[in-house]
């Protein structure tokens, strides 16, 4: 038979003239046929996502959750695994989950029993008038107003604490921002280093000492020692997990609730808290 009497039997072969074709024909691995055949995906119901969530609620948890210790209980073992030395020092180490933009946590404290001697701050404050002599009279080292930031940049004005009044800090910021500022020690009104009431401000200076959290959010500070009481190591550390709670917004005092600055202050989440000693091991304590 020949190839013209095939095209005019097939149908399928011809093209609108009659004439032979050979690619118009369509086989079974067309691209129409193939996306007929493709499988459409079925959208989980309820009823499978829910069962899903239960599985997912059921797998194990980390195997550090069952190391953790109440403080009393991690107080007593830490006494216990010190005894030779009671002279140590409990550290309590607090760890944030510190986000990309936020500020390093840090503070001044007042222990209600101090374990170590209370570091002397040199305080230097940027005041005039009234002020300069309420902060001389509170007991700052240096009082001056703005001709003290040359003195400050060359090194003959040291101080570990500097404070301003409100009027005087456009006038100090654009010379000392650069130079404070990576230090931390510039004044700023987010510290509350920056106020009209500098005497008040020193005499709370005087009884208390600073903390802070490295670059990475964690806090590190020695809270008691081991001859204490049990009771007062738990109040040591129930004190400054209070002042760390407040300084990352996870606790505010009923005054501060309705101010619209702490009501939109995101808070940085406290993960984890260890007691340690020097010999002793990291204990993570879960009633922090």
């Amino acid at each position: 038979m020949s190839l013209l009497n095939v095209a005019l039997r097939c149908g399928q072969c011809r093209g609108p003239l009659g004439i032979f074709n050979p690619l118009a024909r369509s086989f079974h691995t067309g691209q129409i046929l193939l996306a007929r055949q493709t499988k459409k995906v079925a959208t989980p119901s309820k009823k499978m996502l829910a069962a899903k969530a239960r599985r997912k609620s059921k797998t194990k948890k980390s195997i550090y959750d069952s190391e953790k210790m109440t403080l009393a209980d991690a107080v007593s073992v830490l006494r216990a695994v010190e005894v030779a030395s009671p002279n140590s020092t409990y550290e309590l180490v607090v760890k944030t989950d510190m986000k990309k933009g936020t500020a390093i946590p840090r503070g001044r404290m007042s222990l209600p029993r101090e374990p170590k001697a209370m570091s002397k701050d040199r305080i230097l404050v940027f005041a005039e008038g009234r002020h300069l002599e309420e902060a001389k009279k509170a007991g700052a080292d240096i009082v001056g107003g703005p001709e003290l930031c040359d003195g400050i940049i060359a090194g003959r004005h040291r101080a570990t604490v500097f404070l301003c009044i409100p009027s005087l800090l456009r006038a100090i910021t654009p010379k000392l921002g650069r130079y404070l500022g990576p230090k931390g020690l510039m004044p700023s009104e987010r510290r509350g280093t920056v106020t009209d009431d500098v005497a008040t401000y020193i005499r709370r200076l005087k009884g208390s000492s600073e903390w802070r959290g490295d670059k990475s959010g964690v806090i590190r500070t020695p809270i008691a020692k081991l001859h204490y009481p049990v009771d007062d190591v738990v109040k040591n550390v129930r004190y400054f997990m209070n002042v760390v709670k407040r300084a990352t917004g996870n606790l505010q005092d009923g005054k501060e609730k309705g101010k619209k600055e702490n009501a939109n202050k995101p808070s940085t989440a406290i993960t984890k808290v260890i007691l340690s000693s020097a010999q002793g091991p990291g204990i993570q304590i879960s009633d922090a």
